[in-house]
């Protein structure tokens, strides 16, 4: 039986993050992930200037393509916001991988090769069953479909209706430092610079129907993208509302996107995950797991209520054409939505 301090269930960004931070506070940290990095994801790819921050503060840096903003784009209407504490930045998630997995090592810490779907704890710890292992705290940051949420028991139903990202990446010269929201009747489209000839193009939807069938809905945005310019296979996600019944369950804690999730409309999941990842991991260091919970709840709540009612009034066909012009129409209110969330 191998012993340690924390097991880090989840080999994603919020996982690595926890586990750099963890051997930093002098923590014996080992990771659990089956999959070989670097890992890839259905993800929008853009960080945020809160996401670049945390990194910076970690000592570490991504290669990418510079931020400036956020554009809305609806036919003809515009409606932009620059960021105002720093650039955000259009980073290749196999790229943010590697640069968290390389440092993970270097700091000490042992990626294992293993799936962990379901654990024993008690007053003293945790162990995972047929490997070997046992630690004082686990860490499930195995992401949004949590299979360790699931086997505790504490997965919430969500009523809404489902939505899924996908996304592609495109030989083209980004056009724009920011990156572009196209809104169209029932999707969004993003398109997040990355390099100086790569573009991603990620899609919310509730629609199931083909990644090209769904392009075509943007017809503007479709004529940029010839489909011999795209170099990437369509990746996908969801659903992606996740409700989780706690953040703390004994001695096991939730992180990343494991811990509960609204939607990627706004494009804050890299951003909370690194939050989350120094939230957990300051409060095992100060022995008050506990507080874990109600730290989660603070640093996320500007996300959920934001990301919430933009995507309840994304639902209702009465509001979701408006979304767009009213941005345009008050620039302030959009810039202050968008900084409050960067």
């Amino acid at each position: 039986m191998r012993h340690t301090d924390l097991l880090v269930v989840g080999g994603g960004p919020a996982g690595l993050a926890t586990a750099l931070h963890a051997a930093r506070a002098g923590l014996d940290t080992v990771v659990a992930e089956p999959r070989p990095a670097p890992v890839d994801k259905a993800c929008g790819e853009g960080l945020m200037p809160g996401a670049v921050r945390a990194l910076t503060a970690l000592g570490l840096h991504a290669p990418g393509h510079p931020l400036t903003g956020i554009r809305y784009v609806q036919g003809p209407c515009r409606a932009e916001a620059l960021f105002r504490r720093g650039q955000g930045l259009g980073v290749r998630r196999t790229d943010l991988h590697t640069v968290l997995h390389r440092a993970v090592l270097d700091a000490g810490v042992p990626v294992l090769p293993l799936r962990v779907d379901a654990v024993r704890q008690d007053a003293d710890g945790v162990s995972v069953p047929g490997a070997g292992l046992r630690a004082r705290w686990l860490v499930a940051a195995d992401g949004l479909h949590s299979p360790l949420r699931r086997a505790l028991g504490l997965d919430r139903p969500t009523r809404t209706r489902p939505r899924y990202g996908l996304r592609r990446h495109y030989a083209v010269p980004p056009w724009t430092s920011h990156v572009e929201v196209h809104w169209g009747p029932d999707a969004e489209a993003y398109v997040t610079p990355l390099g100086p000839r790569l573009a991603g193009v990620a899609l919310l939807t509730s629609r199931r129907a083909p990644y090209d069938t769904q392009l075509a809905g943007f017809p503007e945005l479709a004529a940029r993208l010839s489909p011999d310019t795209a170099v990437t296979p369509v990746r996908g996600a969801g659903p992606l509302h996740r409700r989780s019944r706690a953040r703390v369950h004994g001695r096991i804690l939730f992180v990343g996107d494991a811990a509960g999730y609204v939607d990627a409309l706004t494009g804050e999941g890299v951003c909370l995950a690194l939050t989350g990842a120094d939230a957990l991991v300051a409060n095992l260091r100060r022995g008050t797991p506990g507080r874990y919970g109600a730290d989660w709840a603070r640093a996320t709540r500007r996300y959920r209520v934001l990301t919430e009612l933009l995507v309840t009034a994304r639902r209702q066909p009465a509001l979701a054409p408006h979304i767009v012009p009213v941005a345009a129409r008050l620039p302030r209110l959009f810039a202050a939505a968008v900084n409050a969330l960067g």
